[in-house]
């Protein structure tokens, strides 16, 4: 099915690795042009080459950690005049209250939290003032299901969940559509490393992981393509009358709420 995005800018933070550039992947499929925000240099580089090459688009990078002062004003200037935004930048710790302290607690929500809700900021009136565009939120269904351990994540998550929602209710009148989306786990480097600590902390062994991850629906953690292909659908004309709300692809695990 075409999209329609063909042509169309795409500002995706976090980019070089994961759910970042998958998403990357999918709207360079499409045949938009990408602008490639986070840390590594060399990832996003490498990346961004292979998009040139295989789908003829426009890929430019700039590397920033998001949760440096200035960095939202760096990735205006380099960002311009996008169509969508998709803000993916940030992984807050997980652990008890007692696991995560201040500092810890206050650098995730700074790259996360705050980078997203910075980055909107800056993004929205220049959108408003083109007649329209879009703000996709990356957000994760800790927001939905609240962890005792994952409580920074949890906390983070619901208030960026609450954020999307204020904002997307409103934001048709300016033309713009707000959206947020809580993927479950995803088959990432970043889950295998879950479930490798959660493996040792509930079974003993990190090698047991195989066995937390048979547990998800299908027996498996969602593809990142399955992912992806929400947020070009999101981002699409074909979404036009999605805006303010919160959807959820975690195979049904935030739904799965049972005595038995």
């Amino acid at each position: 099915m075409d999209m329609g995005l063909k042509g169309r800018r795409v500002l995706v933070t976090g980019a070089s690795q994961g759910i970042g550039a998958g998403l990357a992947q999918a709207f360079a499929q499409e045949g938009c042009d990408v602008l490639l925000v986070a840390r590594s240099t060399d990832k996003l580089e490498a990346l961004a080459r292979e998009l040139r090459a295989a789908h003829g688009v426009e890929a430019r990078t700039l590397a920033v950690d998001m949760a440096q002062p200035g960095a939202t004003q760096r990735v205006v200037e380099f960002g311009g005049q996008v169509d969508v935004l998709v803000n993916n930048a940030g992984a807050i710790p997980g652990g008890t209250l007692w696991d995560v302290d201040e500092a810890a607690w206050r650098q995730g929500w700074e790259l996360k939290v705050f980078g997203y809700i910075n980055l909107t900021r800056a993004f929205y009136p220049l959108m408003k003032a083109r007649g329209g565009g879009v703000i996709l939120n990356n957000i994760g269904n800790g927001g939905q299901n609240f962890d005792f351990n994952y409580i920074a994540g949890s906390t983070g998550n619901a208030a960026l969940m609450a954020f999307t929602c204020a904002l997307g209710g409103r934001s048709l009148e300016d033309g713009i559509r707000v959206v947020g989306v809580n993927p479950g786990p995803v088959a990432t480097e970043r889950i295998a490393k879950v479930l490798k600590s959660h493996a040792e902390r509930l079974l003993g062994s990190a090698e047991r992981s195989s066995e937390l991850l048979a547990r998800y629906p299908l027996g498996r953690a969602a593809t990142v393509q399955e992912v992806a292909d929400l947020f070009v659908y999101l981002a699409s004309d074909r979404s036009a009358y999605t805006s303010g709300t919160i959807i959820t692809v975690d195979g049904g695990i935030s739904s799965k709420r049972s005595v038995a």
